[in-house]
């Protein structure tokens, strides 16, 4: 039998399309029967993620419009130059009662606004008002009115752990109901904004414009984070998202909805994280805490016996990260409430209770020195300060006699007149023992007396 060339072609065809179909066949076998897939937990919290359009205007003032000459040659009379400019914005919110229409978004997002249109899954759009509005956690509650709305639970963002995975949901770019995954970075992550109460989730789940008060969600389908802010170059993604933990959002909301605005309770002390090099100098067993520079004058912390040169390591049993956990820990918390704080003194633990006030700590500036000048080359941390044993003063120690502007030892908080009394927290009363404590010192750190106040000063 002649077996022709297109007759061979055929029937290896065939034979390939029976082994194709035996392997498909065999791997369908092999596949269970739900493949895993996020899809049922989203498609049960994705209704209480919203979309918030913004408009509004901002004061705009025109410095031509400031002189009559030129208000007049380009004129400007009549025009409002220095009137208001219409803007618009977006952003995300989470609807976190459904029964009361409370929604949770960034004050970002609604700062300036004159009129809010919160857009709902179903395409819905609602009116919604600003309940009340915290600039320092960057936090914002917002209320509908509909019978119909869907909440999301509120998960506990204090049991997190790096590694977990996460669901970003929001409107980035606009387009809405948009979901990411990733999982937490890390956590307690601060410094972005100084001004702000800051102790953020770190994730890697991808966050854009838009995204902002949207939710970051646990696999549990449960609200752990409010979407805040993100790190980059060209606006967009890289994998650095940050989000409010939803510990630190109900508290804020909680006072948002009660009083219309936040009141923190202050400490008045102020602060430093460690590093590596005070760790060593302190004798510290690693970088967690705060270290007190100042004491307020008749500030809680004065109150309850806060020294300068604590290290501030727990706030009511909470460990106390840095100086940026510190501060959040203590912005949660109303003026009047009792907190229980730990502290490391002289390298022993020691607990002390405080009533947190509302008054700021006020530093007092010295009155101007004398004019018996010298000066040390201590240090090229001192470049720019004159320094002089402080014979005729009441305090042992070195004076500072003047300080260049602008010098490195201005820049460090050096004043003139501020006696130094401890470096590296060895009593000194000349410059040969300040020498002597600083060499071979990988850090400096000057207790001044200011004002008749102590304070620490980092100058290395």
């Amino acid at each position: 039998m002649i077996d022709f060339p297109a007759r061979k072609a055929r029937r290896r065809s065939l034979a390939l399309f029976a082994a194709l179909g035996l392997y498909v066949s065999i791997a369908s076998a092999q596949l269970p029967n739900d493949v895993p897939s996020l899809a049922p937990m989203i498609e049960k919290v994705s209704p209480a993620v919203v979309n918030i359009a913004v408009s509004g205007s901002v004061k705009v003032d025109n410095p031509l419009a400031q002189d009559e000459f030129l208000r007049k040659f380009f004129d400007f009379d009549g025009q409002n130059p220095n009137g208001k400019r219409e803007i618009e914005a977006a952003g995300s919110g989470v609807i976190v009662d459904a029964k009361k229409g409370y929604i949770l978004t960034n004050h970002h997002v609604v700062e300036n606004a004159e009129k809010i249109t919160v857009t709902l899954s179903d395409n819905r759009s609602l009116s919604a008002k600003v309940v009340g509005s915290d600039e320092g956690s960057d936090l914002a509650v917002l209320q509908v009115k509909d019978e119909t709305l869907i909440q999301m639970p509120f998960g506990d963002s204090g049991k997190l752990r790096v590694g977990d995975y996460v669901v970003a949901i929001g409107n980035p770019f606009g387009f809405s109901n948009t979901v990411t995954s990733g999982i937490v970075s890390a956590l307690g992550r601060s410094g972005i904004n100084r001004d702000a109460y800051e102790d953020f989730i770190q994730t890697d789940a991808s966050i854009n414009p838009g995204n902002s008060g949207g939710a970051l969600v646990n696999l549990r389908g449960e609200l752990v984070g409010i979407n805040s802010a993100i790190i980059s170059r060209s606006g967009g993604n890289i994998g650095i998202g940050f989000a409010i933990p939803v510990n630190m959002a109900r508290s804020i909301m909680d006072q948002l909805v009660m009083f219309g605005s936040v009141s923190r309770g202050l400490l008045g002390v102020n602060i430093d994280d460690i590093t590596p090099d005070l760790a060593a100098t302190y004798g510290l067993h690693d970088n967690s805490g705060a270290l007190v520079k100042i004491v307020g004058p008749n500030s809680a912390a004065e109150h309850a016996g806060i020294q300068v040169g604590d290290v501030i390591v727990s706030v009511n049993e909470h460990t106390v990260r840095d100086s940026g956990s510190l501060k959040a820990a203590i912005g949660l918390l109303r003026p009047g409430e009792k907190v229980a704080v730990g502290v490391i003194r002289d390298g022993h633990p020691v607990k002390i209770n405080a009533t947190l006030g509302e008054a700021p700590a006020k530093v007092v500036r010295a009155a101007p020195a004398d004019e018996n000048r010298g000066s040390a080359p201590l240090d090229p941390a001192f470049e720019g300060a004159e320094l002089a044993n402080n014979e005729s003063g009441k305090v042992p120690g070195l004076l500072v006699t003047r300080v260049e502007p602008d010098s490195p030892a201005a820049n460090r908080g050096l004043l003139s007149g501020d006696v130094i009394t401890k470096v590296n927290r060895l009593r000194v009363h000349n410059l040969g023992e300040a020498k002597k404590a600083i060499e071979g010192s990988r850090s400096i750190i000057l207790e001044v007396q200011r004002g008749g106040r102590n304070q620490l000063i980092l100058m290395r």
